[in-house]
């Protein structure tokens, strides 16, 4: 019985071997390889409907696919998709500015490159911010999309706090001393005007100590800094207030003080100099010295006849 069933299995073994010789050698292809054999041997059977026009469509899309590539490479992506988008019904027709009180609106639509074609979808409000916050007067810059056709561009200015003179230009400033723009016109007359080396630096800080003397500094019409030390006062009669390096304020209470008692602005005067604590001295003008001198000349003459007359 055990020799019979053993004489069946080496039987079988035996047919298998002689009816399959060579199948343990047989190389097996890898899954995703029989896939692709599968789905060709299909395709060649005609087993797999394919539409018409597919390869019209696969043309087509080729030759897209290698033109986007071709513009990528050119740089003018940007170019495409702004007249694509544009014809589409996306051109920015309405541009509306708010804040610009010094910035000129042509100059914004310039800076842009706003021409009337300009697609809003391809517009790049980053690009668009950087270029808008280089303009002088404007601090910061926002720009937002309000589609179909129309930009939003919010501005934050510059405040000019005075004029600074150096050399011979007239430069507008920020209170800090930042440089805004060149002064062109006389719509800035009235800001104060600070002269000199480094004054644009110094000016809010002085212009701050100078608020506890409102009458005087309505009448300065220019601060000049003097070696980066110290300030010259030019009132609107042609006086020159000298002013020490330290303690200004206690200068500024002696001229008051003599101003109340004597009214030395008013005076035919060039000069006072304050810069010394224990002395003021005042500098006549030219015509007012040669009066006194003609007139010190009269008395000395009145005195020598009184003396020949005694």
């Amino acid at each position: 019985m055990f020799a019979l069933i053993g004489n069946r299995a080496g039987g079988s073994r035996g047919r298998s071997q002689g009816l399959y010789p060579g199948a343990e050698e047989r190389r097996v292809l890898p899954r995703p390889l029989r896939r692709v054999v599968r789905f060709c041997v299909s395709l060649a059977t005609g087993r797999i409907y394919i539409p018409e026009h597919t390869g019209t469509i696969a043309t087509f899309g080729f030759f897209a696919v290698v033109g986007l590539y071709g513009m990528s490479l050119g740089g003018h992506t940007q170019t495409v998709a702004q007249a694509t988008t544009a014809a589409a019904g996306f051109a920015i027709e309405d541009v509306r500015v708010s804040g610009n009180d010094q910035t000129s609106e042509i100059d914004i639509l310039q800076l842009l490159g706003l021409d009337g074609t300009t697609s809003l979808v391809a517009l790049d409000i980053d690009a668009a911010r950087r270029k808008l916050s280089e303009l002088p007067w404007v601090q910061y810059a926002e720009v937002r999309k309000i589609y179909p056709k129309t930009i939003e561009v919010m501005l934050k200015e510059r405040r000019a706090f005075g004029i600074w003179q150096h050399g011979s230009e007239l430069s507008l400033i920020e209170k800090d001393g930042s440089v805004i723009a060149p002064l062109r016109d006389n719509k800035f007359a009235s800001l104060p005007l600070f002269v000199g080396r480094d004054a644009e630096v110094a000016a809010a800080s002085f212009e701050d100590e100078m608020s506890g003397w409102p009458e005087l500094k309505g009448r300065v019409k220019a601060y000049v800094r003097v070696a980066g030390r110290r300030w010259d006062l030019h009132l609107d009669n042609g006086v020159v207030l000298k002013l020490p390096e330290n303690n200004v304020a206690k200068a500024l209470a002696v001229l008051a003080r003599l101003e109340k008692e004597q009214g030395v602005l008013g005076r035919d005067i060039a000069a006072v100099d304050l810069r010394l604590e224990d002395r003021t001295t005042i500098q006549l003008t030219g015509a007012a010295t040669e009066r006194r001198k003609q007139a010190l000349e009269a008395r000395a003459k009145a005195l020598k006849k009184s003396g020949e007359q005694i």
